[in-house]
């Protein structure tokens, strides 16, 4: 439980990110957490790695126009981007050795372990790492 005026610090995943820009399942709650951190109630958290895996699945899917607009919304929001410092590549290679995690999941871990936060996700990959790392799952419905 936290304390009054302390503010809540997520790490969002590339799932988290994808389910709420394509108003997908999860996704409201991730709207839900954007606008908290915009009030200054939630400190969210991202790795650059997976700012990165967002806009090349955009691209791919969307194009390279769409692409540079979800770069854009992601630069002005709430989301504090954590660069991959060569710490922060070695905590996520640490990851990715001891778990099958993808190498951008890897990322997010890192810095959920880094910050001492839970990841906000619904990518079942993050079961491997649940009793690692606190997860908070986003809903299926």
């Amino acid at each position: 439980m936290m304390s009054a005026g302390t503010v809540e610090t997520v790490v969002l995943d590339t799932f988290a990110v994808l389910a709420f820009l394509r108003a997908e399942a999860g996704g409201a709650e991730v709207k839900a957490w954007l606008e908290r951190a915009a009030k200054g109630e939630a400190h969210l958290a991202m790795s650059t790695v997976n700012v990165g895996e967002v806009v090349y699945i955009v691209e791919r899917r969307d194009g390279v126009q769409r692409a540079g607009k979800v770069l854009a919304l992601l630069r002005e929001g709430p989301v504090a981007f954590y660069e991959a410092t060569f710490p922060r590549v070695l905590a996520a290679a640490h990851f990715k050795a001891r778990y099958p995690i993808s190498y951008a999941d890897a990322f997010a871990a890192a810095l959920a372990e880094e910050l001492h936060a839970p990841v906000l996700t619904g990518d079942p990959e993050f079961k491997a790492v649940e009793g690692v790392l606190q997860v908070l799952w986003l809903s299926h419905r």
